[in-house]
């Protein structure tokens, strides 16, 4: 049985935290997934999308990596916002964080049936869902330099999909690019017609979520030999690796695709132009490798989650009986296995939730949770709280207040969409007072805090 009180092992270089960070970016689906409905929304605005939210998202890099040196814990967020903001925060943090990172798995793997209609047509999304999270939390519970090897050789197969679209865009180019990113066009009634600033600017939104992930770095800080001193490097490396390998095949398709207004238009608009440009053998095991891809997605999330929630039992949380359960560290694994197997069991159920209810629920939080570590990272430095960083971001405090100030017009964006975004907003918003009241009636007379117990 697993042992309370244990530490979690230190096995991992960079590489092994580089290997799980962008697994969990998983910038091949996101190409196939995300990517589509920018190019639907700007056109060939959307490479320009992506080059602002890579601005963006490299502040928010920078952001993680200064905390993340200074705080290298598995709670991740909660722990860098309760330390330099105070408990209240900090547990407002975790609440809408809890959020988030339970409802990603369940999303992905209700995804996965769709794609796989390429491969094998007519599979049910449920049953399908419930098999993937149910296979990836029985590999979560082992050893994870077990985990960091197993998505390292999915992540592969994730690089050689995307190279695909690269190598058959360059060997059959029909256009420039440079003049569709000087005066980008998008795609209206089967026409193309000036991209205008508002589809890029909403682009830009769907591009930010489409390379997000890198900070989840941080939940595996305590499993990484010297963590203070790399994490930093990991961070903002997987953040460039993600940028490359989303870009790059973009380019590519935009200069070979043959017709450029069905191209950007389609619903599958890379799967069209590998059956295209390659066949259809070729488009079965690009398939392939995005099922792949999506699936190394879910086992690296449910790994993070069960750091987490591993970490927050650690905190005392939830209750002592349940706390003592759930930090309990497997004797063989040396992993965090039962809040492994309880943060996969929670995905699992949610499967049986409507799609656009998760969805809803996910709300607007990386806008909350975004907003904390801006704001983190400003109060660390005037109140001297990660000052130990190893790691100290260049241009302080300019990338926190750029992030602040484009959370600020996407939060406007959100509530000018009374469909989806108004919507999204409350239910976040509905996260951070519940989460407030948590702490205020139960956490606060415990005298509750985000601690940092590894050594650093």
């Amino acid at each position: 049985m697993p042992e309370p009180h244990a530490r979690l092992d230190r096995s991992l270089g960079t590489a092994g935290v580089l290997f799980l960070t962008l697994s969990i970016t998983t910038p091949a689906s996101s190409l196939f997934v995300i990517v589509p409905g920018s190019l639907q929304i700007a056109g060939t605005g959307a490479l320009l999308a992506l080059g602002i939210a890579g601005v963006v998202c490299l502040a928010t890099a920078l952001i993680y990596a200064e905390l993340s040196s200074a705080f290298p814990v598995a709670g991740g967020e909660y722990v860098m916002v309760g330390q330099t903001l105070g408990p209240a925060a900090g547990f407002v943090m975790l609440g809408v964080n809890a959020c988030n990172n339970l409802l990603f798995p369940p999303v992905a793997a209700l995804g996965i049936a769709s794609v796989a209609s390429t491969v094998v047509p007519g599979l049910p999304p449920v049953p399908v869902a419930v098999a993937v999270l149910l296979a990836s939390m029985l590999i979560g519970i082992l050893n994870i330099r077990f985990n960091a090897l197993l998505t390292g050789a999915f992540l592969a197969a994730e690089v050689a999909a995307v190279l695909v679209i690269l190598a058959l865009g360059m060997a059959t180019p029909v256009r420039d690019v440079l003049p569709l990113l000087l005066h980008p066009v998008a795609p209206a009634g089967g026409a193309l017609v000036p991209a205008t600033a508002a589809n890029i600017g909403l682009a830009t939104s769907v591009a930010i979520f489409a390379l997000n992930g890198y900070g989840a770095a941080v939940y595996f800080g305590e499993e990484m030999h010297g963590a203070s001193q790399r994490i930093a490097r990991a961070i903002l490396l997987a953040l460039v690796g993600a940028l490359l390998l989303e870009a790059v095949p973009i380019v590519a398709a935009l200069a070979a695709a043959p017709d450029l207004a069905a191209f950007l238009s389609a619903e599958d608009p890379f799967g069209a132009f590998v059956r295209m440009r390659g066949g259809a053998t070729l488009n079965l095991w690009v398939a392939i490798g995005i099922l792949v891809a999506i699936v190394n997605a879910v086992i690296a999330c449910i790994l993070a989650n069960g750091r987490f929630f591993y970490a927050t039992a650690r905190d005392g949380s939830w209750g002592r009986p349940i706390d003592a359960w759930l930090a309990a560290i497997h004797p063989r694994f040396g992993s965090p296995a039962r809040a492994t197997l309880v943060s996969g069991a929670i995905g699992i159920a949610a499967c049986f939730l409507p799609l656009r209810l998760l969805l809803l629920l996910s709300g607007t939080g990386l806008i909350a949770i975004y907003a904390g570590l801006a704001l983190a990272t400003i109060a660390g430095r005037r109140r001297g709280s990660t000052g130990h960083a190893p790691y100290r971001m260049p241009l302080h405090p300019l990338p926190a207040l750029a992030t602040l100030l484009v959370l600020a017009v996407v939060a406007w964006l959100n509530a000018l969409d009374p469909a989806e975004g108004q919507p999204a907003l409350l239910a976040t918003g509905a996260q951070i007072v519940l989460s407030a009241l948590y702490y205020t009636l139960v956490l606060r007379r415990r005298g509750w805090t985000a601690h940092v117990r590894a050594p650093l």
